[in-house]
């Protein structure tokens, strides 16, 4: 899961979505996906932009307006070094060294899984050659953990598609595998974002060992708990998941169950209790792997794409909020 922080203050998180073989069933929509002849991780990483403009009526607000640098824009960058071409890598912003962690990954086509860790300082990308390192994998879930001051990662799959239910610490220097007294059952494509609101990272879904999963867990920066929410989101993998910092809730869409096999389009968020399905008048298309972060500019959250049942993949834009 990645985590963009800006002035110190959470602001997204993002969801991964991850695609392996499953074993097919009854009616599932996983038998029929091995026929497109490749796997597929389906990881998305979102950066919210949040452009401050200073200027009073008349023609310097004309001219501000006008100015190419007013206007938010893509731009390719040209780093000296860089990690090596992947998909399903983790990502999150480590907000007390103020650069972008990567973490893992897999390179499409000869299945070779990685296990470095870059760090982007804004310019360029470094190796770093920490003293200790996960093993390799891709798709596991990452967040920071703003309480601790530290990047969480949780599980993913290894190399041979083995899911893995191991917790690690980053803080700035190097990888710390924590032993909590309880930790959540291994899996990948899990939903991960921090909630500001009770400072604990909160972990939902994911496929493992054969099943999807619906449990939702809590890092409290020394172990897991197991929640048991009165109410909660149907098991699911590769949701999308944001904390909405306008209402001081998790928001979570979407996701996909193959063994139904169904996508989905509802809308639940956590309130550090438990889970409350919204229904509102409008909603997206049912999709899976959407991106999704919070945007402090408007005080909403922003979903883009994802993938739905059958067809093409999305190009839309939604918001979700008051305004």
């Amino acid at each position: 899961m990645n985590q963009i922080r800006i002035s110190r203050k959470p602001v997204t998180t993002a969801a991964c979505a991850l695609r392996i073989a499953r074993p097919a069933g009854p009616g599932s929509r996983a038998g029929a996906r091995r026929g497109r002849g490749r796997r597929r991780v389906c990881l998305f990483g979102v950066v919210a932009v949040l452009l401050a403009a200073v200027g009073g009526p008349g023609l310097w607000q004309s001219v501000a307006l006008a100015s190419s640098s007013s206007v938010p824009n893509w731009t390719k960058q040209a780093p000296a070094t860089s990690p090596s071409a992947r998909v399903g890598a983790s990502m999150a912003y480590d907000a007390a060294t103020g650069t972008m962690i990567l973490f893992g990954g897999k390179l499409p086509g000869n299945g070779q899984v990685y296990n470095g860790t870059w760090i982007w300082d804004g310019t360029t990308w470094t190796r770093q050659f920490p003293t200790t390192s996960p093993p390799a994998r891709f798709g596991a879930s990452m967040a920071y953990d703003a309480a601790t001051g530290t990047v969480v990662l949780f599980g993913g799959l290894s190399s041979s598609d083995r899911a893995l239910g191991d917790t690690w610490t980053w803080n700035g220097t190097t990888w710390a595998k924590q032993a909590p007294a309880t930790s959540p059952p291994a899996r990948g494509a899990a939903s991960m974002a921090y909630d500001a609101a009770t400072g604990t990272v909160v972990l939902f879904g994911g496929f493992g060992r054969a099943q999807y999963l619906g449990d939702t867990w809590t890092w409290d920066g020394t172990t897991w708990t197991k929640r048991a929410p009165a109410t909660s989101p149907p098991a699911r993998e590769g949701a999308s998941i944001a904390y909405d910092a306008a209402t001081s809730t998790v928001v979570l869409f979407g996701g996909d169950n193959g063994f139904i096999p169904v996508v989905y389009n509802g809308t639940w968020i956590w309130d550090g209790t438990t889970w409350t399905r919204q229904f509102p008048t409008t909603s997206p298309a049912a999709r899976l792997g959407a991106s999704m972060a919070y945007d402090a500019a408007t005080s909403n959250v922003v979903l883009f794409g994802g993938e739905p049942a059958t067809g093409p993949a999305f190009g839309d834009t939604w918001t979700w909020g008051s305004g």
